[in-house]
């Protein structure tokens, strides 16, 4: 199979770049023969991973974190898909930035490159649902207000890695953070008034290991949404090791539910969302979400 390595050398506070020969080498001895591209300024890897699908390469492997393969999803979402609908390349990674949390899906989680390119060469093609909102897809999460808030102080972040840039930024994001007035709409449940945090997931984790959403199945047709309402500080800090471990599902300030689609409004403010991590502050106060079923192509290690 023809493979393509996007290669995001930014990812990991420059490790991507620290990286590349170890993981071209790391292939090359899994038996994965491939043309490696390196990407050079926010939104490249979307073109490169669209013109990879146009020549017909078979696999695309991510090299980054999750926005590197936010970015490569979207590539591919874009090009003709195959006859299943499905796209025609399927998306491999190998996880190199701060969150990694589409690794977990595909079983390559914090594995260093010569483990992942041996599942990558021996893996099995699966079919994910995606995401998409104001004409974008996300193949993880989507995320409203608290959480939105801290994936912007984590990409601000230059000294930490890991799930503790999240923790910190988790923190740091209650100096300024305002609780949105939101209403949400959709099949399963309706609700409006002021929320923490609304998480819109095709995966169990977001923020490198926060599992809002701990049972959801990125091919069960639906997403799986987590609204917390608005708390105090004090309380809202107690529970944060609770989300870590996905045991808040119970608790009366969250609503759990699964739905194909959802329109969110807001009533004092532009929306702010995350899609995989990626801020977007699309200028408006109303959004559709809507999932699209078997969508994306995978390799999942094994």
């Amino acid at each position: 199979m023809n493979t393509l390595l996007i290669l995001n050398p930014a990812s990991g506070h420059g490790l991507g770049r620290k990286l590349r020969p170890r993981i071209e080498r790391a292939l090359r001895d899994a038996g994965v023969a491939c043309d490696v591209l390196e990407t050079s300024a926010p939104g490249d890897a979307v073109g490169l991973a669209r013109d990879a699908a146009a020549r017909g390469v078979g696999r695309v492997v991510a090299a980054g974190g999750d926005g590197t393969v936010h970015e490569v999803a979207n590539g591919l979402l874009q090009a003709p898909p195959a006859a299943d609908g499905a796209t025609r390349p399927a998306l491999a990674t190998i996880p190199i930035g701060t969150g990694n949390d589409f690794a977990k899906l595909v079983g390559v989680h914090k594995l260093p490159p010569e483990e992942a390119a041996k599942r990558i060469a021996a893996g099995r093609v699966r079919v994910f649902d995606v995401g998409k909102v104001v004409g974008e897809y996300f193949d993880n999460s989507l995320g409203i207000g608290f959480d939105a808030e801290v994936a912007r102080q984590a990409n601000q972040a230059t000294r930490l890695s890991g799930l503790a840039v999240y923790v910190v930024a988790v923190y740091k994001s209650f100096v300024s953070f305002r609780a949105p007035t939101l209403e949400v709409t959709s099949a399963a449940h309706s609700e409006a008034g002021p929320m923490m945090m609304l998480e819109c997931s095709i995966g169990r984790s977001a923020g490198g290991g926060f599992y809002l959403t701990p049972d959801a199945d990125p091919a069960d047709g639906l997403l799986d949404v987590c609204l917390i309402r608005k708390v105090g500080l004090a309380k809202f800090l107690r529970y944060v090791p609770r989300v870590l471990s996905g045991k808040h599902t119970g608790l009366k300030e969250v609503a759990m539910f699964r739905t194909a689609s959802l329109r969110i409004r807001s009533a004092d403010r532009p929306l702010l969302l995350h899609l995989d991590g990626e801020v977007r502050a699309p200028d408006a106060r109303e959004i559709e979400v809507a999932l699209e079923a078997g969508r994306l192509r995978v390799l999942v290690g094994v």
